[in-house]
C-alpha cells in the first residue's frame, strides 16, 4: 500500500501527516485516503483534528458493534462470517491494520476458491461434509456450555438433549 504526502494548500484539505515520506516511519494512524477523499463531509471532519479523532472513535467503535454482532452470529445458520466482513471494511475505511486484514481475508477466501473448483466431487463433497462437522461441533459445544435453547421444540430438545454429554 504506497502512502503519498497529504497536500495542503487552496482547497479545504489539510496537511495531517507532513512525515509521510519515503523514509518516514510507518505510522498506523495516519487518515487513509485522505488525498482521494472525494466526499466532502469527510474532508470537513478530517480538517479538524479533534472532529477527525471522534470520527475514528466512532467508526471504530460502529466496527466492533458489527464484528461483535457478526460473531456472535457465526455459529448460527446464517450471514455470520459475512457481518463480520461488513465490520472489518466500515474499519478498513479508516485504518490502515483493517485494509491489510481485509485484504487478506479476500485473497485467502479468493485462494480457497481457486483450488476448490478444479477439485473432483468427491473432494467438495469432502470438504463440505468436514465443514458440517464443524459446525456440529461448534453447536455441541455450545449446547454444552449454555444448555440447550427452550425455544426448540419440545420434540427437537428431547432430541438434542439424546447426543452424547447434552443430557443435563
Amino acid at each position: 500500500m504506497s502512502r503519498r504526502p497529504r497536500l495542503s494548500g487552496d482547497d479545504d484539505r489539510v496537511n495531517l501527516d507532513d512525515s509521510l515520506t519515503p523514509d518516514a516511519p510507518d505510522d498506523h494512524n495516519i487518515t487513509l485516503d485522505a488525498v482521494d477523499d472525494d466526499w466532502r463531509w469527510r474532508r470537513k471532519i478530517r480538517s479538524n483534528k479533534h472532529s477527525h479523532l471522534i470520527y475514528r472513535i466512532v467508526v471504530g467503535v460502529v466496527g466492533l458493534i458489527i464484528v461483535v454482532l457478526g460473531l456472535l452470529m457465526v455459529p448460527f445458520p446464517g450471514p455470520g462470517w459475512l457481518v463480520v466482513f461488513l465490520g472489518l471494511a466500515v474499519w478498513a475505511t479508516e485504518f490502515e491494520w483493517a485494509q491489510r486484514l481485509l485484504h487478506r481475508a479476500r485473497t485467502t477466501v479468493k485462494t480457497w476458491n481457486e483450488r476448490l473448483k478444479p477439485q473432483p466431487w468427491w473432494v467438495k463433497g469432502l470438504v463440505l461434509l468436514v465443514t458440517m462437522v464443524a459446525v456440529a461441533a461448534i453447536f455441541w459445544l455450545l449446547f454444552l456450555i449454555g444448555g440447550v435453547p427452550p425455544f426448540f421444540p419440545d420434540d427437537i430438545e428431547e432430541w438434542i438433549k439424546k447426543v452424547p454429554g447434552l443430557a443435563h
